[in-house]
């Protein structure tokens, strides 16, 4: 009787029956701690973590592309605003009905103007989807994957580019970033080729990787943002001196007095060298052709 009372009262808990013991099982494999470490969404955002994300997203769009066999690509920036000359011109209409309705709404007025200027604008879409269409025909023609056009894959000149390599059906790449106000991906980028990046530089990494040139049409911050660092690269030799082309002659002079940087001693004015202000998809195509002798570079 003492024995008993003795083990009883040991500190030893009695083994579980089946059920407690299925249960307490099952309560283990639902624990955070139990998920495969690569498999576990909480523990690969820990703050720990960055460079292991970085890692992924440098290893994820170079695997998929290599497995593609993107041999050199070309890139295109651009607004993600400006529209397509259809849907710009239904704009100016719908803007000039609601102030004709409501005369004197300074809001609605401001908004005519506005549509009409991206009306102007909307001229660059199609330059950009001509380009995209030309350089992919080239591409086609060469029987190889390179000049490959890749975009921030979304809206505005970034859709326009990826629609004229679709329009023959050739592929295109498109880098999308995630935003505080989500940015759905074009639907004319490959998908094969559609990224989607938490990291602008692994972003911008990836868009000079294989890039032999760089086209910009008409832009905001982000535009200027890609322009400059590209331009500050080759300058400075941390990337193979390429082609780049800014499309659109009037926006580009306004937008940038390059000028006055060289007048100021900002820049040399050697460096004016570095980029080509053209009006016409036509004639971005000639410098970049002219600039590799037709021949598409080896950028191994």
């Amino acid at each position: 009787m003492e024995r008993e009372k003795n083990a009883d009262h040991d500190g030893r808990r009695p083994a579980p029956n089946h059920e407690e013991r299925a249960e307490l099982i099952a309560r283990l494999k639902a624990s955070p701690a139990f998920r495969v470490a690569y498999d576990d969404p909480e523990f690969l955002h820990e703050e720990v973590l960055r460079p292991v994300r970085l890692q992924l997203e440098l290893l994820k769009p170079e695997m998929l592309l290599r497995r593609n066999n993107i041999r050199s690509t070309i890139v295109v920036f651009g607004s993600a605003r400006v529209p397509a000359p259809d849907l710009a011109a239904k704009a100016v209409d719908a803007a000039r009905t609601s102030l004709a309705a409501n005369p004197g709404d300074s809001k609605l007025a401001a908004e005519v103007v506005r549509c009409e200027r991206m009306m102007g604008l909307s001229r660059y879409y199609e330059e950009a989807r001509t380009f995209s269409r030309l350089v992919s025909t080239l591409m086609r023609q060469a029987d190889r994957r390179d000049f490959v056009v890749v975009t921030g894959g979304g809206p505005g000149i970034m859709e326009a580019a990826n629609r004229g390599a679709h329009d023959i059906g050739a592929l295109s790449c498109g880098l999308n970033i995630t935003l505080p106000l989500e940015q759905e991906p074009n639907p004319y980028v490959s998908p094969d080729l559609c990224f989607q990046f938490h990291y602008f530089a692994m972003r911008k990494m990836h868009f000079l990787l294989r890039a032999v040139a760089l086209v910009a049409f008409p832009g905001g911050f982000g535009t200027f943002d890609e322009l400059f660092e590209a331009l500050t690269l080759v300058q400075t030799g941390k990337v193979r001196r390429m082609p780049i082309v800014l499309v659109g002659r009037d926006f580009w002079n306004r937008a940038v007095n390059f000028d006055a940087l060289v007048e100021d001693g900002m820049i040399a004015p050697e460096d004016r060298m570095l980029y080509t202000i053209v009006e016409t998809a036509e004639e971005a195509v000639h410098v970049i052709y002219d600039f590799y002798g037709h021949d598409a570079p080896d950028v191994e």
